[in-house]
């Protein structure tokens, strides 16, 4: 862009505004392309990257939604909180910015990762607010060009302000219709949240989880942090998939990391990435899972097993998106929502001095609290029903229902493993039924053996015996509805010999009062 005169200054300006004007009014119905247009037309003109940011008041930063040489993904990228780089200053002053260098400039920050450090050197950097009917800031204009001279600069910033005086009715309109939308789209998660937030695998109308599905509803919509604790097999990464999913976030990236199963020497490798030759066998650059999930969720299991190292870089992309791979000098920008659970009490790590209290309080903005499987019983029958479901299907086997003894000795049970143990018992029990019902003989021995279970344990024939007949006792005559001539049909047996069995085993008070009360 050389030094222009006086008059082609002038001329160019001219045809620049009429073109902006010209697009705003032929696209009055599509405020969008009208907007797009706009900035190609600042390009035509000469200007590099140039780029609308719109204010969002609910999270309070500057989102560029139009620009002329980014890609859609670099685009996403550029999010300025107040204060936060140079459109960040400028949404929290209301004023105009020139960088008369971007290299020579700290608070100037590419989060679009689109200038080199050599462009960085060439070119100067200008951004001007965006004003709203009462003056306040509704976005930001930005634009790259090359580093002329002082004069040249401020005719360029002074052009600028122009245009985003001729664009802030189109911007104004654009921002209003994000905000009936978003309102919109509150409503409509609200309205289903009931339906959605319910993860499968978290089935359940106990208070505890029902909690759980209320903090689910409240987070989802937000970009705060999020700790999940719960012990093993709760259900952790099936919430955090959840948050993902609901979140507006969705059409991006999920990536998981379990911290715990990664050696110290590669962890640091696996989250921020390195560049060829940085470690032994890294014979080309690779992103780490915090780049993977650029503009997504990343999720992290076992985030106090991190080693303090590591824990400061978390902090640092917490805090400022800003990352380096394993030897590399590079800045990198990342965003990402961060969703962290641990099996541990990270308070505890943070007085034992195991754990960053900085990085802590950082993390802990929205806690959620998963329940072990023995805190909502009530839940167990429910959640056996739907692994049966699922896993019948899988196998492609009829079986409908659990027997009463299987279901007796499951609610007995303190299932350490959770909910993941009792998935792996109903699969193995549909693998072994054979006539369409989970009996007590299919679960797994240790639901049939200890003292938590209440069960008599396993030993001679008679007491295995015993077991297994009282069991079918109790199913016969549960679904001939406590007829006594009907069940022992269905035994191919007499009724008086039923009737001294059902007695043998204690059954008959029990089953004739359960009969009465049905008639």
């Amino acid at each position: 862009m050389s030094e222009p005169t006086a008059y082609s200054q002038k001329n160019g300006l001219t045809k620049l505004f009429y073109r902006i004007t010209q697009s705003l009014h032929a696209h009055s119905e599509d405020i969008a392309t009208a907007l797009d247009e706009s900035m190609t037309h600042l390009a035509d003109y000469g200007f590099v990257r140039p780029s609308i940011g719109v204010f969002d008041a609910i999270r309070d930063e500057i989102r560029i939604d139009f620009a002329h040489g980014l890609t859609e993904k670099q685009r996403r990228r550029c999010r300025f909180r107040r204060g936060d780089g140079i459109e960040g200053q400028v949404l929290a002053r209301g004023e105009s910015m020139l960088v008369a260098q971007m290299s020579e400039q700290t608070q100037f920050i590419d989060k679009s990762g689109s200038r080199d450090a050599e462009v960085q050197r060439q070119m100067a950097f200008t951004c001007t607010p965006i004003h709203g009917l009462n003056h306040e800031v509704i976005g930001t204009l930005s634009i790259d060009l090359p580093a002329l001279s002082p004069r040249r600069l401020k005719w360029e910033s002074r052009v600028l302000v122009t245009a985003a005086q001729l664009i802030s009715g189109g911007v104004r309109i654009w921002r209003d219709r994000l905000e009936e939308e978003t309102a919109f789209d509150d409503m409509s998660r609200r309205l289903k949240v009931r339906r959605v937030l319910r993860p499968r695998n978290l089935v359940g109308r106990s208070r505890l989880i029902e909690e759980t599905f209320q903090l689910l509803d409240q987070v989802a919509p937000s970009e705060l942090p999020v700790l999940i604790r719960g012990e093993n097999g709760t259900g952790k990464e099936v919430i955090a998939r959840t948050i993902h999913q609901e979140g507006n976030r969705s059409r991006e990236a999920f990536i998981s990391v379990n911290c715990g199963a990664l050696s110290e020497t590669k962890i640091e490798s696996e989250l921020f990435g390195h560049v060829r030759g940085a470690l032994p066998g890294a014979l080309q650059d690779r992103k780490g899972r915090f780049e993977m999930a650029d503009m997504g969720t990343l999720f992290l299991d076992g985030i106090g097993d991190l080693p303090a190292s590591i824990q400061m870089k978390i902090l640092r992309i917490l805090q400022d998106g800003e990352l380096n791979r394993l030897g590399e000098e590079r800045v990198r920008h990342v965003n990402v929502r961060l969703i962290v659970a641990t099996n541990g009490d990270l308070a505890a790590r943070v007085s034992n001095g195991q754990f960053r209290e900085d990085l802590f309080y950082r993390l802990n903005v929205f806690p959620i609290h998963v329940p072990a499987l023995r805190e909502r019983k009530t839940d167990i029958t429910l959640l056996a029903d739907h692994f049966v479901e699922k896993h019948a299907r899988q196998q492609e086997k009829d079986v409908a229902r659990i027997s009463t003894p299987a279901i007796d000795l499951m609610c007995a049970y303190h299932w350490p493993g959770n909910v993941r143990e009792l998935e792996n018992c109903i699969e193995r029990a549909v693998l072994l039924a054979h006539d369409g019902v989970i009996r007590s003989h299919h679960l797994p021995p240790t639901l049939q053996t200890g003292s938590s279970s209440g069960t008599t344990k396993q030993g001679s024939l008679d007491t295995v015996v015993h077991a297994f007949e009282r069991e079918v006792l109790i199913e016969a005559m549960k679904n001939a509805h406590g007829n006594m001539a009907a069940a022992a049909r269905a035994l191919e047996t007499t009724p008086r010999i039923l009737a001294y069995k059902l007695k043998k085993h204690h059954l008959h008070e029990r089953l004739a009062l359960r009969r009465r009360r049905s008639e």
